[in-house]
Formats: structure tokens, sequence, C-alpha cells
């Protein structure tokens, strides 16, 4: 077997990037470990940019999320038991996010996908990429007990944090940077109209509470809890109830509450591999980076690889030029520092730390005083979180 770009990990990342490519007459085949229904059993993120749905768009997959998604101009801050509106919109000179849930970017682009006929192997195990470092690159692989050999051109390490492409790396050609926070989210999904038009960013003394949504009629809750938690010993009525305790006695009394569709545990870090392409192979997504949740970018910046990535294929192919390729990692990774210090600077605003004692409690109640008191700091908080800063 041949094609030109082979993708491992068939999530948002490899999806898109297989459909963006496809648009420029590029060949590719995507190599995914699990199943599909595996894949769409995820539940992650769901707070878009601009740019996520614009290359959703170019994709051909965005006609669901323009019927369905729920535009935002703004989100709300919690703290001292009152909200405050950071306006986004009014902020950022017309600039939204767009709310729609991970899982649906998933399904929309495997659609687009399927009826395009492109090829996409699902439970492809024991998937190794090989040759990178040379003139021809491969992936081999197995699938229904058969071995196979992918030729191609390039590879698209688009499986994760925990996959095989970051792994094939030696260790001397690669570097990494990471913080890992002594705090988890414990996050519950239910068919229950939001508490909320808009996001709400909570912090409480009992720790930071978020609420989101994925659509008119289902909501996404989370609590900031100990790594020591676990999820059998959070009943729906125990979740409910802690967060009632962190909201302000609006939203307490609007809270709609229902059984869980779904209840996680994520610890939170702060991750990056520098660079992102070694040879022939280029990493994207989770499999270079990861982002503590509280800013919102983690798709975004899968998203934002793709884009750099699939640029710099389009113009190898048209046009023979190499220069996308030569700074893949530079383009890519000057964004994603800076929506990693965004995030990191969210989760330090908004969270209880163990080791933090009174001062800096003073100091987060100052900080986040001073950002609804000044337009500057508002501004700042919003260029970011809409991605017009980064």
């Amino acid at each position: 077997m041949r094609t030109q770009v082979a993708i491992i990990g068939a999530g948002p990342a490899g999806l898109l990037l297989g459909q963006l490519l496809y648009k420029a007459g590029i060949d590719n085949i995507i190599l995914e470990q699990r199943s599909a229904d595996y894949v769409l059993g995820r539940i992650r993120a769901g707070v878009l940019e601009q740019v996520s749905v614009d290359l959703l768009e170019a994709a051909g997959a965005a006609e669901r999320i323009h019927a369905e998604g729920l535009p935002h101009d703004g989100i709300e801050l919690l703290f001292g038991g009152q909200r405050h509106r950071i306006d986004l919109h009014e902020l950022t000179g017309g600039k939204r996010v767009m709310v729609y849930g991970q899982t649906e970017v998933t399904r929309d682009l495997m659609a687009a996908r399927a009826a395009a006929g492109l090829t996409t192997v699902y439970e492809a195990a024991n998937v190794q990429p090989q040759g990178f470092d040379g003139d021809q690159p491969r992936v081999t692989y197995e699938h229904d007990g058969v071995s196979h050999t992918l030729q191609c051109d390039f590879i698209a390490g688009c499986d994760g944090f925990h996959g095989v492409c970051r792994a094939s790396v030696p260790p001397d050609q690669i570097r990494t940077f990471e913080k890992v926070y002594p705090f988890g989210w414990l996050g519950l999904l239910s068919d229950t109209p939001p508490v909320s038009d808009e996001l709400i960013y909570a912090h409480t003394e009992r720790g930071f509470a978020l609420c989101s949504q994925r659509s008119l009629t289902r909501s996404r809750y989370y609590l900031q809890v100990p790594l020591t938690e676990k999820v059998e010993d959070w009943s729906d009525e125990r979740f409910w109830d802690e967060l009632k305790l962190r909201l302000d006695p609006e939203a307490r009394a609007q809270l709609v509450t229902g059984p869980s569709l779904e209840k996680s545990m994520a610890p939170l870090r702060s991750f990056v591999t520098e660079p992102m392409r070694f040879g022939r192979m280029f990493l994207a997504g989770d499999a270079a980076h990861i982002v503590p949740p509280t800013g919102a970018k983690g798709l975004n910046l899968a998203a934002s690889d793709v884009g750099y990535l699939h640029q710099a294929m389009t113009e190898y192919y048209q046009q023979g030029s190499h220069e996308g390729i030569e700074r893949y990692s530079e383009r890519c990774l000057r964004r994603i520092w800076n929506a990693e210090r965004f995030s990191w600077w969210m989760t330090s605003l908004m969270h209880n730390f163990p080791e933090g004692g009174g001062f800096d409690a003073k100091v987060q109640a100052a900080e986040l005083g001073y950002i609804v008191r000044s337009r500057a700091a508002a501004t700042a908080l919003a260029e970011n979180y809409v991605g017009l800063a980064l």
C-alpha cells in the first residue's frame, strides 16, 4: 500500500487534516488503534475559536456547527459570591467563540470522510512509524491478524499524548516541558438545560467550578477535586450538592439537575514537545502538547497545528516549496506557548492550590477584581480567550 500522507490517529486532529488534504488533492490514509465507536465516545472540550470553525468550513464539515452550534459573546467570572461578565465580542472588536462539542466535531468529520470514500483503518494494532529520518518513511501495522506496510511521503502523528509517534522519536532528538497541577477536574454531562446562557468560571473557597454546555438541552459541569478522589465515590447527588455550594444564589436557584450521562476525572497538566517535526514525521495536537482545559485551548491548538501542516503539505505538493515544512515547528510553537501561558494563568487565577495560603488567596482576589475594574485587563483576557492574541 502507498499513500502520500499517512495519518496516525482518527481523533479530530487526524480527521480534520485528512479532510483538508483531500480537498487539496493530496492522498491520505488514516490509521486508528481504537474502534470508531470508542473514538466517538470520548467526551472532550466544546469551545471553538473562529480559526477552528474556519478550518471546519474549509474541510467541508461545518454545516451542522452553523445549524446547531451556539455562538457566545461573553463569559462570566464568579468570585466573592458575585458574577461579572467579560464581553468578549465588544472587547475584541467583534470576535466570539462557538460552543459545539468535540464529539460532534469528530462525528461531522467522520461523516465527511465517509462521504468522500476515503480510507480509515480502525482497530489497527501494533502501529509503528518507521524510516521518517530518511527518504522512505512507512508505517507498519496489523489489522484482522494480517501485517501491513504503508509506504508514504510523510507521516502525521495525530495520535494523542499516549500515542506511538512521539514515543518513536530518539530521546536525544526531542525535548519536553511539563507542569503537573495538584488537582483534577471531575466532570459530569447531563441532558439538562444550562444554568446560564454563557459559561461561568467560579473561584470559591471550596475550589474551582465551571458551568459549561454542549447545546440548549445538554450541560457539562466541572468541579476542582484532589487527585486522590475517585469517580465512583461521587454519586450524582453528591456532585450536584457540591456544585450548588460553589455557585451564586441566582445560579443555584436556576440550576436544573438530572441523571448523569457520563462522569469522568481529568488530571491537569501543561506539556510541550520541541520540536514538532522529525524528518518526514510531524506531531500535531495532543501528541505534541497538552494544556489545562481552563483556557479552552486544547482542541483549538490541535486545529491550528493541522492548519499549518495542511498549508505546508499543500505548498510542497502544489508548488514544490519546502518552506512550510521547514517552519512548521516554529509556526506552531509560537501559538502553542502563548496558549500555554494563558491556560496556566487562567488555571492559577481560578483554582485553589493546596500549598497556597492566605496570601495567595488575597492575590487571586486582587487580580480578579482588577480584571473586572480595568478595561485593559479585561481586554487582555478576552483577546486570549477568543484566540486573537495568539
